[in-house]
């Protein structure tokens, strides 16, 4: 995919959100074990962001925006990271006029009532876009798409708040879905507003 230049709507909503990171504590540096087992000098807590009103405003704008153009018909991912954002989208196209509904992927099927794997109104056949906070190795996302595709939507789209850069996002391209993030991270632990290739 050819690299584009951010739009300014979404590029200032980035740089805003990586702002709010670092004033937040979302975005913080020292020895932390990831959910992957990997060691990292810094940590992303992506709630501290996205549960945050004004992160939640930009993050509605910035995934809003990576969305333009994909024709999804829904977006949604894994709970607990994705759960606000996609609350977010939601209510940005909303207001917007340009509707979009949100889904969460449960990490297990209930075990009572309808016993569904997926919350929210998802109906089959949609184009969907698959999000959560943080892409590591891709595990939560290739779970939320599985959970997508099994429930008969396509996945046109997989998203990150933060790319760590630990292989998930290649991962994700490698089985041949398109990515985008709004931040990525450099192997030395910097975090920057990401450059993004066109969706």
């Amino acid at each position: 995919m050819d690299c584009i230049k951010m739009p300014g709507r979404l590029e200032t909503a980035a740089r805003r959100l990586l702002a709010l990171a670092q004033e937040r504590g979302a975005l913080t540096y020292g020895d932390f074990t990831l959910s992957s087992g990997a060691k990292s000098g810094y940590y992303f807590d992506g709630r501290r962001l996205t549960l945050d009103p004004e992160g939640a405003s930009l993050a509605g704008v910035a995934f809003l925006e990576l969305l333009r153009g994909t024709n999804v018909d829904a977006i949604g991912g894994p709970t607990l990271g994705a759960d606000p954002i996609v609350a977010a989208v939601a209510l940005t196209s909303h207001l917007e006029g340009t509707p979009i509904p949100a889904f969460i992927v449960r990490k297990e099927t209930k075990g009572h009532g309808t016993r569904q794997a997926i919350e929210g109104p998802l109906a089959i056949g949609s184009r969907v876009a698959i999000v959560d906070d943080v892409c590591t190795t891709g595990g939560s996302l290739f779970s939320a798409i599985d959970a997508a595709e099994a429930a008969g939507c396509t996945v046109a789209v997989v998203l990150a708040l933060l790319d760590l850069r630990q292989g998930g996002s290649d991962e994700v391209r490698r089985r041949g879905y398109r990515f985008a993030s709004v931040l990525e991270a450099s192997a030395d632990g910097r975090v920057a507003v990401a450059a993004l290739s066109a969706l």
